[in-house]
């Protein structure tokens, strides 16, 4: 057929046609904006199961609270120190705790129905003390205030330590002889990082 110009502009037409398809196509491929959702292609990694051998997120909060099970106590009389007694609690487990919940040792003398020992305001430290595995927080018991021997006082060889509120305490034996005591005036330091700090009440 001869060429004309009426078939010149139809071929050319219809390359620019093709041209603009094609370029579409490439636009939408490589990064263009599509008319409809964009799919992934690759699979999202699969999360970490407990079992699969990868180490798990950190726990949410950071450490968590302390447990009778993960501590051994220890309780003393003070050399030296009038009405005073040193609670001290060691890490024996593979984990980090702390007493963020519960500051200080909720700690009760003789009958059940007493109240726990009140706090010293003033031995409150800064932040928690966190316990790192085989690590050692420290308490300071002041047993009475002052001396002499009055109707309220008796001696103790052993003694409940709770960790938090409205739990069983745990029976803590003192090493040597028996404590004087006295419940209504007794008060407790709350959880203290080192030895020393608890020995400055």
């Amino acid at each position: 057929m001869p060429f004309t110009a009426t078939t010149g502009r139809a071929a050319a037409a219809g390359l620019l046609a093709a041209a603009a398809l094609a370029l579409a196509t490439a636009c939408h491929g490589y990064g263009g904006r599509a008319d409809g959702p964009v799919t992934a292609i690759s699979p999202a990694p699969d999360r970490p199961s407990p079992g699969d051998g990868r180490n798990p997120p950190p726990a949410p909060g950071g450490p968590s609270s302390c447990t009778p099970e993960m501590l051994k106590f220890h309780a003393g009389a003070m050399p030296r120190r009038h009405h005073r007694m040193l609670l001290t609690v060691t890490n024996i487990s593979d984990r980090t705790c702390d007493f963020a919940a519960q500051r200080y040792p909720l700690l009760r003398f003789g009958d059940g129905r007493r109240p726990a020992l009140p706090a010293i305001p003033g031995s409150r430290p800064y932040s928690p003390v966190a316990l790192a595995p085989d690590a050692t927080a420290y308490a300071m018991v002041v047993t009475r205030d002052g001396g002499g021997n009055g109707p309220g006082h008796h001696r103790i060889s052993q003694f409940g330590v709770a960790l938090a509120a409205r739990t069983g305490p745990v029976q803590v034996g003192l090493d040597g002889a028996p404590v004087r005591v006295d419940p209504r005036t007794a008060a407790v330091t709350y959880w203290q990082p080192s030895r020393a700090a608890a020995r400055q009440w």
